[in-house]
């Protein structure tokens, strides 16, 4: 499921989402569930990553809750875990936001800041004082010395140095949120403040400790499959790139794990490219210079909550996956949907949308595979009653929903002139506040936001690197058949 560069942090998760799903297959999930870190580090074993194998079951313990599904902030140490697993299996709905802090996996690293190293050469010229402009740097003993609390941290004095002597030292979780969400509490271990957290998801991928944990909605789903009912998974594009087998193997594969059915949302692709290219000629006419996409739900929290002013210039096109959900609740009226996800902001598009009551992704989706030893590549492939176009199953690579848009264009093929944000940052924010505040783009008229770097593909819960997912994904694409501009 996963090649040979996975990150320690991704198998220890899949490990113990796999053991939590094995455990709710027995005749006693409370129990089985239980025993999780005791038989992942059983006594006299060898311990490899803390001081003692007392400090690891206490870390695959928060592990284990938030597979279960529960927030690590508001445990309270002494609640047992078949305690969690009781109230996992009687849950009603997930927990609202989709990510927990695990204050015992969490290294409470040292603030972020600029220093002078032993590479200082006590040069003349001494530029990184004169590029200071707040009067941070003075000079003294034979080297150059910062004072953090003058210091703005705006890196001049390390790009003035000559010999490389200043370094940013930095918290890779807040170092990797674009929208400041993170940060430290009074105990020195990461928070995260969900007024401000757009569930990119980039913390998660950042920690190198994986102390930043998706809050698992594996149980939710096991459960409603075990009580006989309807369950219908949907398939986001980006699944082609990252499971074993195709689509088709995987419809199969995901019937052998209990779903009712599979459906792709690519078929929703098709229809939001078409309703896209309708909502930005409408636009274009009435005399905006400018239109975004709206499929990403990382970018439409950010709008929410970050760039207010940015909201008039956002499509009014739902999400494929909002286009497929509507499709498949009228053919299955009574059944639970569940999107399977290369992301965990759809968890929170999700919490709006009374069509669609789960989201798993890629990783979680791969667990139950393994769980159940479920060969994948050996299923027969089924088929789909809605074919999907090239460019909606492309809609996951970065570009491919303003191709797809292109695509579904009636007017004159130069009208519409794409201009694409490739994964949010600090810098791509201050673009789109600019853009809003000048009430144009300068780069194009259409202009696709994507939360995550090369798109879809490149999510926070995928499994394959990115240059593998982009193949497949591209792969398959190119097996389906041009968009078609008009409805049939």
């Amino acid at each position: 499921m996963t090649d040979t560069t996975e990150s320690e942090t991704k198998r220890l998760k899949r490990e113990i989402l796999v053991r939590l799903i094995r455990a709710f297959l027995t005749d006693d999930f409370p129990e089985s569930a239980r025993r999780i870190p005791y038989d992942m580090r059983p006594k006299g074993c060898e311990v490899e990553y803390r001081c003692c194998v007392y400090k690891e079951r206490a870390i695959l313990r928060a592990r284990t809750i938030a597979g279960l599904g529960f927030s690590i902030e508001q445990d309270d140490e002494s609640t047992l875990l078949s305690d969690y697993a009781r109230r996992a299996a009687a849950r009603e709905a997930p927990e609202e936001n989709p990510l927990t802090v695990l204050e015992s996996a969490c290294k409470g690293c040292p603030p972020s800041r600029y220093r002078v190293t032993d590479l200082c050469q006590n040069c003349v010229a001494r530029p990184c004082m004169r590029t200071c402009r707040f009067g941070a740097i003075s000079h003294s003993d034979g080297r150059s010395h910062i004072d953090s609390e003058k210091c703005r941290k705006c890196g001049l004095c390390m790009a003035a140095c000559p010999y490389g002597a200043i370094v940013k030292t930095v918290v890779p979780c807040e170092n990797a949120c674009p929208v400041d969400a993170i940060g430290k509490d009074a105990s020195g271990f990461a928070r995260i403040d969900a007024g401000k957290c757009i569930s990119c998801g980039k913390c998660v991928t950042a920690c190198p400790f994986g102390a930043i944990h998706a809050k698992s909605q594996l149980i939710d789903v096991l459960r409603k499959i075990k009580e006989g009912g309807e369950v219908v998974a949907l398939m986001a594009p980006a699944i082609a790139g990252h499971l074993p087998g195709t689509p088709g193997q995987l419809k199969t594969a995901l019937r052998a794990a209990g779903f009712s059915d599979a459906y792709e949302v690519a078929r929703g692709a098709d229809i939001a490219a078409r309703t896209e290219a309708e909502d930005l000629r409408e636009r274009l006419a009435a005399g905006a210079a400018f239109m975004t996409t709206s499929c990403c739900a990382a970018y439409n929290e950010l709008v929410k909550k970050h760039l207010p002013e940015l909201a008039p210039f956002v499509s009014e096109t739902r999400t494929p996956l909002a286009y497929t959900a509507g499709r498949v609740r009228t053919k299955h009226p009574d059944a639970v949907l569940v999107f399977l996800s290369p992301c965990f902001a759809k968890r929170r598009e999700v919490l709006d949308n009374p069509d669609v009551q789960h989201v798993l992704n890629f990783e979680e989706v791969a667990a139950i595979f393994i769980a159940r030893d479920i060969d994948v590549a050996a299923c027969a492939p089924a088929t789909f009653d809605d074919a999907s176009s090239q460019e909606a199953r492309a809609f996951p690579l970065s570009g491919g929903v303003a191709r797809a848009v292109q695509a579904a264009w009636t007017g004159a093929p130069d009208a519409v002139r794409p201009a694409v944000v490739n994964g949010l940052d600090k810098a791509s924010i201050r673009d789109l506040k600019a853009y809003a505040r000048a009430g144009q783009c300068p780069a194009g008229n259409l202009v696709e936001v994507m939360s995550c770097d090369g798109g879809c593909i490149g999510g926070n819960a995928c499994a394959n690197p990115l240059k593998a997912a982009l193949k497949r994904v591209a792969d398959y694409s190119r097996q389906a058949h041009p968009l078609v501009k008009k409805q049939d």
